[in-house]
């Protein structure tokens, strides 16, 4: 009788398969269908005018033969440590102090620690630009402190024009960072505080046991939007250097764009999305098991 009341077995299921479908046809709709596109135009030499010749691979090993693109991904993760790597280590720093003190006015301070993201990178692009220039401020901060054998043009620099667009990803992310870990840390018993305080543990101790344990889940969704963001910088890079000087700066969001649009190898183009998109898979899916695993 019950059986009969509530329905054949099966039926749960295929109610919430009914109730899955429209967003699963947007999510087709909007993102598996582009990126099953992009992979099909990838596996073709194509100018995005003329008819296209099947070309197989040779996109995808061009990538790894050729020397430029091999140095754009290198780019890439070296962004990766200013975008991520330098933001958590700070990130983390700031938040614990923040914490710890209980900070008057701390809601004002993660409004404004927190403004970089709500700037369009462009305009925060055009901004370093500036003061990047030979005349910009912080060659005036350098000759008024005695140090004119440091200023240069710093975008212009071969040695230095990468390290200082990462220096703008440290400043843009850094907030972002800090008010997830401030938001985890204010979660965290103060029982767990008084038991290492009562067990001898000082204020560093009391981090790494305490403090950074539980955070790791905000870690690692820092970490997982911090990798993205550096991976597929695209804006910061057009406007502040376009790739230069040479292929000093250049990344794989710049290189889609500059050969789609500039040299009309949209194939070539497209394999470098699906294996920029593959890369950034596969580092947040590393991020996010090393996180539950270690949380579990």
């Amino acid at each position: 009788m019950a059986r009969i009341m509530a329905g054949p077995p099966g039926e749960p299921r295929r109610v919430a398969y009914l109730y899955l479908l429209p967003a699963f046809v947007v999510y087709a709709a909007f993102l598996l269908y582009p990126i099953g596109r992009a992979v099909q135009i990838s596996l073709y030499d194509w100018d995005g005018l003329s008819l296209g010749t099947w070309a197989g691979l040779d996109n995808y090993l061009a990538i790894v033969a050729d020397e430029g693109l091999r140095a754009s991904f290198v780019h890439a993760l070296v962004l990766m440590v200013f975008y991520a790597g330098v933001p958590l280590v700070i990130g983390l720093g700031l938040a614990a102090i923040l914490n710890h003190a209980k900070v008057r006015g701390l809601g004002f301070f993660r409004t404004v620690v927190f403004l970089p993201q709500v700037i369009a990178m462009v305009v925060v692009a055009v901004a370093w630009r500036r003061v990047y220039a030979p005349d910009g401020s912080l060659n005036g901060l350098l000759g008024a402190l005695g140090l004119d054998s440091l200023t240069r043009g710093w975008l212009g620099d071969y040695t230095f024009a990468l390290p200082a667009v990462g220096v703008v990803g440290t400043w843009f992310e850094t907030g972002l960072v800090t008010v997830l870990l401030l938001a985890g840390m204010s979660r965290i018993p103060l029982e767990l505080y008084e038991a290492a305080r009562l067990d001898g543990a000082g204020p560093l101790r009391e981090f790494f046991a305490v403090t950074l344990p539980s955070v790791r889940g905000e870690i690692a969704v820092a970490l997982t939007l911090t990798v993205i963001a550096a991976l597929r910088t695209f804006d910061l890079v057009y406007v502040t250097t376009r790739g230069g000087p040479g292929e000093s700066t250049s990344v794989p969001s710049y290189e889609v764009y500059h050969r789609a649009f500039g040299l009309g190898q949209v194939g070539s183009a497209a394999a470098i999305g699906v294996t920029l998109t593959v890369i950034i898979f596969v580092i947040s899916f590393a991020i996010n098991r090393f996180a539950d695993r270690r949380i579990s």
